[in-house]
């Protein structure tokens, strides 16, 4: 059923980015320097998607929305970035990272 629900084009970008900012901050103009050991893989892209499916048909949604994708991201994520030693030193956390991330990734 999850399957089903229709997902644009746009927002599919938008679930790239924001998987794609994670291991590249910087072609995104997100100021994460020095944070992020290892971002999210290729993989969480797929995670992502399913889950924010799940939520719009959850929420009686045929398709799904960028807000999706943020009410549902910092779980999918948050385990798959990995933060610096010196971010930890500095008590920034994955969630922190994470949550920087979708703030500054342009939302279609």
């Amino acid at each position: 059923m999850v399957d089903q629900i229709y997902m644009d084009e746009k927002v599919k970008n938008y679930v790239v980015d924001i998987v794609h900012a994670t291991r590249d901050p910087k072609s995104y103009k997100i100021d994460v320097a020095g944070l992020i050991e290892y971002g999210a893989s290729p993989r969480a892209t797929i995670y992502l998607t399913l889950a924010a499916k799940a939520c719009a048909f959850l929420h009686g949604r045929g398709y799904v929305t960028p807000q999706d994708i943020k009410s549902i991201g910092m779980d999918v994520l948050r385990h798959r970035v990995i933060p610096t030693y010196e971010a930890e030193a500095e008590d920034v956390t994955s969630e922190d990272i994470v949550k920087r991330i979708f703030d500054e990734v342009p939302v279609p």
